[in-house]
Parts: structure tokens; C-alpha cells; sequence
């Protein structure tokens, strides 16, 4: 088993795939490879460069950790919505194409038969078929959605390079049997899997604990007990002597006149 390397990964799947023939698939198939090649080299990513495994509706590259992955999220962001909009708009139905993407980086170990191993590339993966990401791309009029990992989003996309604007990526987690997954979606988290926390569109604004603290405490406070002197208050002939309680805890000094 060899070490591992550093690497940027690229993940891209195909939408409704499984719901072609085989002569659809054979033909998306073609086009996504011709596409992840043409994105790969507008981004100054060179052939050898990066190694590719094929996943029947997806395709999954290992990139040198040293080409620019400010350049490959510019080039996702811009060079592939608009070549999907040229490509299926000339397309039947069948043969129109919708793609989900995830950019991660990690350290991934290439074995000699071809296999890929590590945790980041899994996390990865995970990202690819959240459920989150694949709304996203379902509620959009764009044939395209993307989402990074946590560490690509802390070591690129926040600081708001030229084409990567930051504030148009939202975060999410997601649940995993590893544990909570952080990611940043690009546009808009959709609504129907919008989280408590995450700065997407439907998401539910932050509750004050201590303005919450503060009202129960002030419900719970009992009202300040007040005394009244009144002498002798008279109310439509009747008298009442003594000490009187009101409702609200306050006490009445004297006679108070009741009833005819």
C-alpha cells in the first residue's frame, strides 16, 4: 500500500441517471467525461496533473494539490452552467444533462490495482449523495449545484476571490454514521432541508437565550405587594373593617363601605 498524498478531489455525478436506456447512457456518459475534461483544462489543470476513476453515472478525479483551486472553483462556477445551457438546449429531453458537484481536499492513498482509499475521500462521497445537494440541484432552474468540503470553503471560498464569492455559498451538516458533517452549499440551501443554524434561505432565525432566560424569569416574579391607606373608603353604603387584602397582594387600611 502506498502513502498517501495530498490531493484536491473532484466529484461530479449525473442526475436521474439510472432513469435512461443504455443507448442515453452511453451517450451522458461521453458528455460528462468530455465536459469534466474541458472544465479541467479552462482551470490550467493539465492531464497529467490528475488521475480519474469512473463510476458509471459519476466520475471522480485526484488532482495535484498544487494546481490552483481558486482557478477550479472559478472554472465550476462560471465555464460549466454555461456549458450545460449550450449542450442541453440543443438536446432532447432524454439526453439533457443535470449535475451535482462536490470539491473536497485530503489525503488519499492510489493502490497499485487502482483503488482509492481515505476518510476525506469518503466525506467526500457523502457530500455527493446528500439528500441536501440534491434537492438543491432539483429546486433550481440551473442545471448545476455545488458544494465544497469545510476545509475548502475555510481555505478558499471565505476570502472572497475574484468569481468565488463568499457570500453566495451557505452552510449545512449533515448527518452521518461518523458524526455531523460540515459543507457549504453554493446558492441557495433548499427549503424543504433547510437547518436550524445554517445561513440558507428558509432557515429559522437564531432564538436569544437570554431574552428567553429574562422573560421566564419575569413570568415566575411575584408582583411587588403594595399598601393603601384609605382611611375608610365608602363604595355604595357598605362597610368593610380592618386590614383589607386585595387581589394583586395590596393591603387596605380601614373601613370600606359596600353595598346600600
Amino acid at each position: 500500500m502506498s502513502d498517501p498524498v495530498n490531493s484536491t478531489i473532484l466529484l461530479i455525478d449525473i442526475e436521474r441517471y439510472s432513469d435512461r436506456d443504455d443507448v442515453e447512457q452511453a451517450y451522458l456518459r461521453r458528455m460528462l467525461f468530455d465536459l469534466t475534461d474541458r472544465t479541467l483544462l479552462a482551470a490550467g489543470i493539465e492531464e497529467t496533473s490528475r488521475r480519474r476513476a469512473d463510476r458509471g453515472d459519476s466520475v471522480m478525479e485526484l488532482i495535484d494539490a498544487n494546481a490552483s483551486l481558486t482557478a477550479l472553483l472559478r472554472t465550476l462556477l462560471t465555464f460549466v452552467p454555461a456549458q450545460l445551457r449550450g449542450m442541453n438546449r440543443m438536446a432532447a429531453a432524454s439526453a439533457q444533462m443535470r449535475l451535482r458537484a462536490v470539491v473536497a481536499s485530503g489525503y488519499v492513498t492510489v493502490e497499485g490495482g487502482g483503488g482509492w482509499v481515505g476518510s476525506d475521500l469518503n466525506h467526500a462521497c457523502r457530500l455527493l449523495d446528500a439528500t441536501v445537494l440534491r434537492q438543491a440541484l432539483r429546486e433550481r432552474k440551473t442545471d448545476f449545484a455545488l458544494c465544497v468540503a469545510e476545509p475548502v470553503y475555510r481555505g478558499v471560498v471565505r476570502h472572497d476571490h475574484t468569481g468565488v464569492p463568499a457570500d453566495e455559498f451557505h452552510a449545512v451538516t449533515l448527518d452521518s454514521k461518523n458524526g455531523p458533517l460540515p459543507a457549504w452549499i453554493h446558492g441557495p440551501v433548499p427549503r424543504s432541508t433547510a437547518q436550524p443554524g445554517s445561513t440558507g434561505a428558509g432557515a429559522p432565525a437564531p432564538v436569544s437565550t437570554d431574552h428567553a432566560t429574562r422573560s421566564v424569569s419575569e413570568a415566575l416574579t411575584p408582583a411587588p405587594r403594595t399598601t393603601f391607606d384609605l382611611g375608610g373608603a365608602t363604595v355604595n353604603g357598605g362597610v368593610v373593617g380592618g386590614d383589607n387584602h386585595g387581589i394583586g397582594g395590596g393591603t387596605f387600611h380601614g373601613d370600606i363601605h359596600l353595598g346600600g
